[in-house]
C-alpha cells in the first residue's frame, strides 16, 4: 500500500545497513543530513525511490523506515506572521528556516529567520504563527481527453470559394449613370 504523498517526515535514526537504499548520486547529501531532527517532505515515487526534500536540499531514497508526521501546511522558505500573546511573544513578519521534530516536546517546531538574520534561540510551535504564503492547489482532473489522432497529409474536400453560389439574377442597384 503506497502512502499518499506528499507527507512529512523526520529520520531520527539511522533507517538501514548499509547505503544501498541511498541513491548513488546522494550518498554524501543523505549521510550529512541523516540522522536528524529534521522534518523531511517525501514528495513523490517514481517506482524506485521516493524523492524528498528539506528546503532547497533533494535527494532519493528507496522505501525506508521513518517516523511519519503530520503535515502542519509549512514549508521552508514560508512566509509566516507570529501571533502575539499577552505581550509575551515579539510580533515579526518572518520566514521558516528551519522544520524539526523536537523529541522531549513530542512535536513540529520551527526556526524563523527575520530581516536575514536567523534567532538561534527561540523555535515556534506552529500556533505561534500563521503562514502568509499563499499555496495553490490544484484538484486532479477527472476529464479524460482522448489522444489527438494525426493523419499524415490535408485533404481538402473543395476550395470555399467553389461553395459560395452567387445568382446571376441579382440587379444593380447601382444607377449613378442615370
Amino acid at each position: 500500500m503506497r502512502p499518499e504523498l506528499p507527507d512529512r517526515g523526520s529520520f531520527p535514526r539511522w533507517p538501514a545497513e548499509g547505503t544501498a537504499w541511498i541513491h548513488p548520486d546522494d550518498r554524501a547529501t543523505v549521510m550529512h543530513f541523516v540522522p536528524s531532527d529534521r522534518i523531511f517532505k517525501r514528495e513523490r515515487f517514481d517506482g524506485t525511490f521516493y524523492h524528498f526534500c528539506y528546503g532547497e536540499i533533494r535527494f532519493r531514497l528507496k522505501p525506508c523506515m521513518w517516523l511519519p508526521l503530520g503535515d502542519e501546511g509549512v514549508d521552508i522558505g514560508d512566509l509566516v506572521e507570529t501571533i502575539g500573546f499577552a505581550m509575551e511573544r515579539e510580533l515579526f513578519v518572518g520566514t521558516v528556516s528551519q522544520a524539526l521534530y523536537s523529541v522531549e516536546e513530542g512535536r513540529c517546531v520551527y526556526r524563523l529567520t527575520r530581516a536575514g538574520t536567523m534567532d538561534d534561540e527561540r523555535l515556534y510551535g506552529r500556533e505561534e504563527f500563521n503562514v502568509l504564503t499563499e499555496k495553490i492547489k490544484l484538484r486532479e482532473g477527472t476529464t479524460r481527453h482522448p489522444t489527438p489522432q494525426w493523419v499524415e497529409g490535408f485533404q481538402n474536400e473543395e476550395p470555399a470559394s467553389d461553395r459560395l453560389h452567387l445568382s446571376s439574377d441579382v440587379e444593380s442597384n447601382d444607377r449613378a449613370d442615370e
